[in-house]
């Protein structure tokens, strides 16, 4: 792969990663309430060379910060979104590390880039995201691009629905939303289990009034 195909301006219409912009989720997981935010960074980092673009991921149940990732994307000359790997950690009540068991990165171990979303998603389409083998190996498959979506943040029309699966947690089934201009808005189980749901809340810019802290803090 030549760096000079890649960047890490990542403005692909359906999954764009404006630095500075956050994100917030709220949904159930492990059986939980949980709230989630996904902050593009204005961080880059080369990966096999490529410059990616750092995303971070905080994961909470109610106020105690469980899982922390940062998450490296890179699009090509023809607007695909690739996804280079993840560095995850999840943490205790005391926000001890427990594990970081989901984390890869491409070029170790074997580990390969996936494409996260295509430039141009058609009904059919289907790709991998995440190559490591017994570790992560995330897939999707397009369905429509003509969803209606409800969330507390909007609704939506229009939208492009996906299904995900991994071939490490055999019948569950889950899809994923996403809404041009903005990413992904919802992501919910459909087929197996446990369940759990993520939708959009808010969308908060670093320009804005409100800083990080008072997103959190209103929670």
């Amino acid at each position: 792969m030549d760096p000079r195909g890649f960047s890490a301006t990542v403005d692909n219409p359906w999954f764009p990663l404006p630095p500075g912009r956050t994100l917030v989720y709220s949904g159930i997981k492990d059986g939980a309430t949980s709230t989630e935010y996904l902050t593009a960074t204005h961080e880059t980092e080369k990966i096999t060379g490529i410059p990616c673009r750092v995303v971070e991921d905080r994961l909470y149940t109610g106020r105690t910060l469980r899982e922390t990732t940062r998450d490296y994307y890179a699009q090509d000359a023809a607007g695909n979104v690739w996804y280079f790997g993840e560095d995850t950690a999840e943490l205790d009540d005391h926000g001890n590390m427990l594990s970081t068991e989901g984390t890869w990165r491409a070029g170790r171990d074997g580990a390969r880039p996936g494409v996260f979303l295509p430039a141009h998603p058609v009904p059919g389409a289907s790709g991998q995201q995440e190559y490591y083998p017994g570790q992560a190996e995330d897939r999707f498959q397009v369905l429509d691009l003509t969803s209606r979506v409800s969330v507390p943040y909007k609704n939506f029309t229009g939208a492009l629905r996906t299904k995900e699966w991994t071939p490490l947690e055999p019948g569950v089934v889950d899809n994923k939303y996403y809404v041009k201009g903005v990413g992904t808005v919802k992501e919910v189980t459909v087929k197996g289990g446990p369940y759990e749901e993520n939708v959009l809340t808010a969308i908060k810019d670093e320009h804005t009034s409100a800083g990080q802290h008072d997103v959190l803090g209103s929670a």
